[in-house]
């Protein structure tokens, strides 16, 4: 029996061809953005960064403050069996979440990026229903510094486009939650190939990932958490509302250990 050939069709070819035109006119335009890259130049936007997405939380959280506020609604079900409630924040910025943690919860905050510090006491002062434990100035992927089932809760909101690694960022987020503790993610991924918006995430991604401090606009963030290990995993694909059409696809969910 003879299996049937996939037939492109000439439309789909030609733009298929035009995205990736489009991708490498874009890569050129970023040469120079790669060139301070490699000379330690770009270090440099790394200070201005935190400012940027400081200015942007206000924006995104309006937008986005119903799926937020349903995402965490079940965070303090966590709590240890004395009702103390440990919550890890990985990749915290200026703290966009704190606003939806419930009372009394004790937040460390963790972040590669120090000049986020400054931002991040403001949200603290306008959020003093928390309790704060250390800023710990560390990578996703290398959280030494925190003990193994130390906390109940970890989160992760819009980190895991600009980690290095999206694995290895999950097997520390399941190393450092006690049993039966939960690692909460809402993160943007890639769109379907077919879309406007995947033509636009493929074209334009080299500028995005300069613009965004390392932000990847193309994973399928879903299948790592699929493959991560963890026991129970509620995830949910939306189309975020009214944000740029580079990051509208979402995933938001949280995982139990």
């Amino acid at each position: 029996m003879c299996l049937g050939v996939l037939q492109i069709s000439p439309v789909e070819k030609m733009r298929s061809c035009f995205m990736k035109l489009c991708r490498l006119l874009c890569l050129a335009f970023c040469f120079p953005l790669r060139l301070m890259e490699i000379v330690g130049l770009y270090g440099m936007y790394k200070r201005l960064f935190p400012w940027l997405a400081y200015s942007v939380t206000f924006s995104y959280n309006d937008k986005m403050h119903k799926m937020k506020r349903e995402l965490f609604r079940n965070v303090a079900a966590f709590a240890d069996t004395d009702g103390t409630l440990r919550l890890l924040e990985i990749g915290c910025g200026s703290g966009a979440n704190f606003g939806f943690y419930p009372y009394g919860c004790t937040v460390t905050c963790t972040d590669p990026n120090p000049h986020f510090e400054k931002y991040l006491r403001w949200s603290m002062d306008a959020n003093k229903h928390l309790t704060y434990g250390k800023f710990l100035v560390v990578s996703g992927e290398d959280m030494a510094d925190v003990q193994d089932g130390s906390v109940d809760v970890v989160v992760c909101t819009l980190v895991l486009c600009s980690v290095s690694s999206v694995q290895q960022v999950l097997q520390e987020a399941r190393r450092v939650l006690r049993t039966g503790g939960a690692f909460y993610f809402l993160e943007h991924v890639v769109s379907d190939p077919s879309s406007w918006t995947y033509f636009f995430q493929y074209a334009l991604e080299p500028l995005w990932y300069y613009l965004g401090d390392g932000c990847t606009v193309t994973r399928t963030t879903w299948k790592d958490l699929e493959a991560a290990g963890f026991a129970e995993l509620h995830l949910k694909h939306i189309e975020a509302p009214e944000v740029s059409l580079m990051i509208r696809p979402h995933i938001l969910g949280y995982s139990v250990k």
